[in-house]
């Protein structure tokens, strides 16, 4: 398995070198150069694990954290300069995994990484959903038509990896967003619709007309029954 790793780092030499290390490790990346961008790459790609800068210009490294968190508990390294307890306290407190003060080693860093990925994604626990010609892989979080990727974001995934497991079973948009997102989830119920709509333009063949994941209307969605 091919893991992804997001870069956000706002200074070119450092950006590039990591992402050089990276690369040569094995692993594919995805590079931000700034906070906004960085929330960008991580909705519309499937990521592992994220290097992420504090000082930034436009949102720095704790919004960003902060944002992301809100959807998603995927592994969060904290790269800055800040040494400070404080800053330390923040940073755990809002959700960061691991901290690399610069100016770091780059073994040390990939060593980081790899113990986290290791700790997080056990490739012995993988569990495989399928529904028909579809497979819902959860330890790389993939999901599959036959042989062919369909590519997710971690909001989608989460939602999905929910509704394969509940097969047939009618599920309110609160009991969606518990599963998927547990207690602390602080976005708009209603997103829970729109990542929906975004998962039925990428399963069905008729997006308007779905027959694999169904509006129960004044009750909820229910996927893998036949449309009442």
């Amino acid at each position: 398995m091919k893991y992804q790793i997001l870069v956000v780092e706002d200074q070119e030499e450092i950006r590039s070198i990591v992402e050089k290390y990276l690369y040569k490790e094995g692993y594919s990346v995805h590079i931000a150069k700034d906070g906004f961008e960085a929330l960008n790459q991580f909705n519309s790609n499937t990521i592992h694990l994220v290097l992420l800068d504090i000082m930034m210009p436009g949102i720095d490294g704790f919004e960003v954290l902060r944002e992301i968190r809100k959807i998603s508990e995927v592994p969060v390294i904290f790269l800055t300069a800040k040494q400070e307890e404080v800053d330390r306290v923040k940073g755990f407190s809002t959700g960061v995994d691991d901290y690399v003060v610069k100016p770091f080693s780059l073994k040390e860093l990939m060593l980081r990484i790899k113990r986290l990925i290791k700790r997080v994604y056990h490739e012995a626990d993988e569990v495989v959903y399928f529904y028909e010609d579809l497979s819902l892989h959860t330890s790389s979080m993939k999901l599959y038509r036959e042989d062919e990727e369909i590519q997710l974001t971690f909001a989608e995934y989460s939602l999905l990896h929910v509704m394969f497991k509940n097969q047939g079973q009618v599920l309110t948009r609160e009991q969606l967003i518990e599963l998927a997102y547990g207690h602390d989830y602080e976005g708009y119920d209603r997103n829970v619709d729109s990542y929906i709509k975004r998962i039925r333009q990428k399963l069905e063949k008729e997006p308007r007309n779905p027959k694999i994941l169904v509006t129960k209307y004044g009750a909820g969605y229910m996927f893998g029954g036949v449309r009442s």
